[in-house]
């Protein structure tokens, strides 16, 4: 890929940044997370080269609790920067542009949440997004733009594709090392095996990457409800919801025939689990062999001993490891080691190592991990989808050509 990044850009200039802020909210309170660390760098270094910066980021969609202005997002940032980012309560109107004319050498301000805008959030194309008002509008202020929300690469809204068509642009170190990382498996060459852990409850993206990357993987380590989907499909009892719960049968109606193509065509490549873990009658975790299950009476919640084991031994001597999903209910200690240690028999090994973003990078912190054993953790979710499966980026694609709206 093309594109450029800040090693290629001139200091002191005006700057506009998108970055992808967007975080968890308990109580209007938002949580502070790796991705204020992550884009403090690229901040950081845009403030070091006396650049004059004016930030863009998102928080939450319309409608939703967690949909809020970016006052606390500001004072998050400012403590990793150490450094004073100013939050401007507009994005684009006369308070924006006053607060963005403003700026000296150095000084940083975080605009306004830019889904707060109608431009922003409908799919349109580049050229579509880069004549909007709040396009026009901005890049009139601006020497050049550094695209760094690789969370949101793989959605078409205006402040991610518009703006590089109007502005020299350029790519934050999260969007490069993002894209690096998450690319590898389809791009570069192992010299050893090539290992997947396939977990988690969102079986349909799994199995499309699955689907995507058979060619390129030689063990994919079956867990959390993918497992049992898996396990479903050649027979056992498992996989299927109990009560009002919908997780198993409406993603095994959506998936059973590619799930059952996958057995039939790589069934050298697919690590079935062997036992699999439940909380007894005494609340306690419980466990028992996959050959024993005869009866769907038990919400199976992690791998079980022997499995852990297995997926360990083979993780920790594979040549790269990427991580889609976790292997249990990990928020539970109880059903926690599968997923804990599986990653820990990653983490001790040389190989490259990608652990993707969402719920499976928090386990890192919750259990008191260090990140740095790990050659990538990433904050994507849907972008680190669409990277393994080669499914378009536009946020990435729209960096790497030099056209301009007409």
């Amino acid at each position: 890929m093309g594109y450029r990044t800040l090693d290629e850009l001139d200091g002191g200039q005006r700057i506009l940044a998108r970055l992808d802020l967007n975080s968890p909210v308990s109580v209007g309170v938002v949580a502070d997370n790796r991705r204020f660390r992550r884009h403090a760098r690229t901040v950081r270094e845009l403030v070091e080269a006396d650049h004059r910066v004016a930030l863009l980021a998102h928080q939450g969609r319309p409608g939703r609790d967690s949909f809020l202005p970016l006052e606390q997002h500001a004072d998050i940032l400012a403590e990793h920067l150490d450094h004073p980012v100013e939050y401007v309560p507009d994005t684009y109107g006369p308070t924006a542009l006053d607060a963005v004319g403003e700026l000296g050498p150095g000084d940083v301000v975080l605009l306004e949440n830019v889904r707060m805008t109608d431009d922003e959030l409908p799919e349109r194309s580049p050229e579509a997004h880069a004549r909007s008002e709040l396009v026009q509008t901005l890049a009139a202020e601006f020497d050049a733009y550094v695209g760094d929300a690789y969370s949101t690469a793989h959605r078409k809204h205006a402040s991610i594709v518009g703006f590089p068509l109007v502005l020299d642009a350029y790519a934050g170190r999260v969007m490069a090392t993002e894209y690096e990382a998450n690319s590898a498996i389809a791009e570069r060459e192992f010299d050893g095996e090539v290992t997947m852990v396939a977990g988690g409850k969102k079986a349909t993206d799994v199995i499309d990457v699955m689907a995507s990357l058979q060619d390129r993987v030689d063990n994919f380590l079956l867990g959390g409800v993918v497992g049992e989907l898996f396990l479903r499909a050649v027979g056992y009892d498992v996989g299927r919801d109990l009560g009002e719960e919908d997780v198993y049968e409406s993603q095994w109606r959506a998936n059973k025939g590619r799930i059952r193509s996958l057995i039939e065509s790589h069934p050298s490549q697919l690590v079935f689990p062997s036992d699999l873990a439940y909380a007894d009658q005494a609340d306690e975790r419980a466990e028992i062999t996959v050959a024993d299950v005869h009866k769907r009476d038990h919400d199976y919640r992690d791998i079980g001993t022997d499995t852990v084991s297995q997926f360990s031994d083979i993780a920790g001597t594979s040549a790269a490891v990427f991580v889609k999903g976790a292997l249990g209910v990990f928020e539970d200690e109880r059903f926690s080691t599968g997923t804990v240690r599986v990653l820990e028999a990653i983490g001790r090994s040389d190989c490259f190592s990608v652990v993707g973003g969402g719920d499976t990078s928090r386990v890192i912190d919750m259990y008191g991990m260090d990140e740095s054993a790990f050659s990538h953790v990433s904050i994507a979710g849907g972008a680190y989808i669409n990277a393994l499966t080669g499914r378009s980026l536009p946020g990435i694609e729209v960096l790497d050509c030099d056209r301009k709206a007409e």
